[in-house]
């Protein structure tokens, strides 16, 4: 748990245990892209930009958060979906939450089964602890998919300076080529492979096309047709602006409807 981890283009959904006496056992599910002010802002109050339903009962920890979504629009979406499970179309056959069972326990659960529910159990997710004594295992619940990795400590957000173009610089206008479909690619739409010594470049919807196994409509993992190593696709278009928007017209239509409150 002492192990501090930045993450770049941070899009996270949380968790929030109350440790009031008086409220304790509450929970509270939310969007954030910085964990560590988020908590903060709970914490002091809505006059301070917290959440109105978590005002005045604090404190509160932020036991996990879920992060790696490829935008605020999936981050959005995911929180709606386990924040409402039975108004959810992918959700909705799971049972509601019995009598006696803890508002923790079942947020647990619903979350165990979303990480295997598509769209969300193809996305590039890490399911982090951030409260030592609050981390479950899944063990007798649905184990998240493989390449989602469950880690433990805390996390810092990290934005990426905007680049700023040299002034007095002449405009290089470079001409590449897909490796794949041999075609003119314009050097902002390019991918390019995550082995630094492989130089493949692509159109995104080639190489997505290449990692798609039977029966999937957004791919999960691939192998570079170049060096031959594999890769998660979400890891590859992950840093590259805008490279989601293509995907996003699959994901909308998918997906389920939602609506936010309380987040960043």
């Amino acid at each position: 748990m002492n192990d501090i981890h930045t993450v770049e283009n941070f899009y996270g959904v949380y968790l929030l245990y109350c440790k009031n006496p008086k409220y304790k056992g509450r929970t509270y599910i939310g969007y954030t892209v910085d964990p560590n002010r988020r908590i903060k802002q709970h914490n002091k109050g809505k006059d301070y930009g917290g959440a109105w339903k978590t005002s005045n009962k604090g404190p509160w920890v932020m036991a996990l958060i879920i992060h790696g979504f490829p935008n605020d629009i999936a981050a959005l979406r995911f929180e709606w979906a386990w924040q409402h499970p039975n108004r959810s179309r992918r959700l909705n056959h799971l049972p509601k939450r019995k009598a006696r069972e803890k508002a923790y326990d079942y947020c647990i659960l619903i979350l165990s089964e979303m990480l295997n529910v598509g769209p969300w159990n193809r996305l590039p997710l890490t399911i982090r602890w951030l409260e030592q004594e609050l981390a479950k295992d899944f063990v007798n619940l649905k184990l998240p998919p493989i390449h989602m990795p469950v880690c433990y400590g805390p996390v810092i957000s990290k934005k990426l300076p905007k680049q700023r173009p040299e002034e007095d610089s002449e405009e290089i206008v470079q001409i590449d080529y897909c490796f794949i479909c041999n075609k003119r690619i314009i050097s902002e739409k390019k991918l390019t492979c995550l082995n630094t010594s492989c130089d493949i470049i692509s159109h995104i919807t080639c190489l997505s096309e290449h990692f798609l196994s039977v029966g999937e409509y957004v791919p999960v993992e691939g192998t570079c047709p170049k060096c031959k190593q594999i890769f998660l696709w979400g890891d590859i278009v992950r840093k590259y602006k805008g490279c989601y928007g293509t995907l996003n017209v699959t994901l909308n239509v998918k997906g389920d409807d939602f609506y936010s409150s309380d987040s960043d």
